[in-house]
C-alpha cells in the first residue's frame, strides 16, 4: 500500500460545497468565502484538455478563496499529472479527480461517471498525480453505474483506488448513475439515494476519509451525516440559498464569531466587484451568484428583479447593488 499522507496536508473536507459547471466560478466562490472561513470551496471541473491547450486562465482564483480545491477533469494520466502539478503551484489546496459526471459531453471526453467501470485507469491517474504534487489527491464519485451498481462493485472501486493508487479521500454522491437514457439534471433526482451504502464504506474503510453527496438541503442534514462520516458536500442548495453557509463555522466547526447579517455579506462584496470592474468584469457575472442571499426575506424578490434587469446593461456599476439593496428592510435582516 501507498503512503498517501506521506508529506501531504489534508485539508478538512467537513463541510464543503459541490463543484457545479456554470455555477461555483471564481465569483462565487468569493462569494462563499465571505459566510464561512472553513467550508472547502471546490472549482467548476476543468478538464485537462482546457487547462493544457485553451485559451485564458482556468485555474485563476483569489487568495481569500483558501481552502479551495480544483477538480479536474480528464483520463490521461500525463495529463493529469500534469494539471496537478500546475494547480500546486499555483496554491491549490487540494485536486480532485471527477469520477462520478454523467453527461455525454463527459463520457465521450472519457471521464467522469464511466471511469467507475476501469478503476485500473483511475488508479494510474491517481498514482501520477500524487507521484508529482504533495497536495492531496482525492477523487468523486458515485455508489455505481448502470446494472454495476452492487456494494462489491463500490468497494472494489474504492478498495483498488486506495490500496494501488494511494488515494485515501473520498466523496461520494450517494446515487448511481445512469450513463445513458437520463439527463444530468435526471441523473441527481432520479436514482435513488443510498446514504446506509456511503456509511457502511466508512465502516468497511476506517482508515478513509468518507464524505457524502446528493440531498442535502440543512444543517441539520449535515450534521446527522456526520454522525457516520467524516464530511458532507452540498450541492444547489448552498448555490440557490447562500445564507445557509452564514452558519456553517458556528455549528459545525465551534466557531464562536458572531453570525453575520445578510446586507453585511453584501456589502462586503462591494470592494471585490468593484475591484472586478476595473479589470473588465462583467457586474452580471458576479451578482447572479448573489441572488438567493435574501431568500425567504421580504424584498427578496425587488432584490432580485432589480439586479436581473440591470446589472446585465452596459456601463452598470455598484450602483445597481446598492439600489437592489435598498429595497430590504433592514430591520428585518436578522
Amino acid at each position: 500500500m501507498i503512503n498517501s499522507k506521506e508529506n501531504k496536508k489534508y485539508v478538512s473536507n467537513r463541510f464543503s460545497i459541490a463543484p457545479m459547471l456554470d455555477w461555483t466560478d471564481r465569483h462565487c466562490r468569493y462569494f462563499h468565502r465571505l459566510m464561512s472561513e472553513h467550508t472547502l470551496l471546490y472549482t467548476e471541473m476543468v478538464t485537462t484538455g482546457a487547462i493544457i491547450h485553451g485559451k485564458g486562465d482556468f485555474l485563476e482564483y483569489s487568495q481569500q478563496e483558501h481552502p479551495i480545491a480544483l477538480q479536474l477533469g480528464g483520463s490521461n494520466a500525463k495529463d493529469l499529472a500534469h494539471c496537478a502539478k500546475l494547480a500546486a503551484e499555483r496554491g491549490y489546496d487540494e485536486v480532485n479527480l471527477n469520477v462520478g459526471c454523467p453527461s455525454d459531453r463527459v463520457q465521450n471526453g472519457k471521464f467522469g461517471a464511466c471511469l467507475m467501470a476501469e478503476p485500473e485507469l483511475v488508479t494510474e491517474c491517481v498514482a501520477e498525480m500524487r507521484a508529482v504534487v504533495d497536495i492531496p489527491v482525492t477523487v468523486k464519485t458515485r455508489i455505481g453505474i448502470d446494472d454495476q451498481d452492487s456494494y462489491e462493485f463500490l468497494t472494489r472501486f474504492i478498495h483498488m483506488v486506495h490500496e494501488q493508487g494511494g488515494v485515501d479521500q473520498f466523496t461520494i454522491h450517494a446515487r448511481k448513475a445512469w450513463l445513458s437514457g437520463l439527463s444530468p439534471k435526471e441523473n441527481r433526482e432520479i436514482p435513488e439515494l443510498d446514504y446506509p451504502r456511503a456509511y457502511q464504506l466508512k465502516q468497511d474503510f476506517p482508515q478513509l476519509s468518507i464524505a457524502v453527496n446528493g440531498g442535502v438541503k440543512t444543517l441539520e442534514d449535515s450534521l446527522l451525516h456526520l454522525q457516520h462520516l467524516d464530511g458532507v458536500m452540498v450541492g444547489r442548495e448552498a448555490y440557490q440559498n447562500p445564507y445557509m453557509l452564514a452558519e456553517v463555522d458556528q455549528r459545525l466547526f465551534g466557531s464562536d464569531k458572531p453570525i453575520k447579517k445578510r446586507s453585511q455579506i453584501v456589502q462586503e462584496m462591494y470592494p471585490y466587484i468593484e475591484k472586478q470592474l476595473s479589470e473588465g468584469a462583467s457586474l452580471g457575472h458576479m451578482t447572479r451568484h448573489m441572488l438567493g442571499i435574501f431568500q425567504a426575506m421580504p424584498g427578496a424578490r425587488q432584490w432580485r428583479r432589480y439586479i436581473s434587469e440591470n446589472a446585465h446593461k452596459k456601463g452598470s456599476g455598484i450602483e445597481v447593488v446598492e439600489t437592489a439593496l435598498a429595497k430590504i428592510p433592514t430591520e428585518l435582516d436578522v
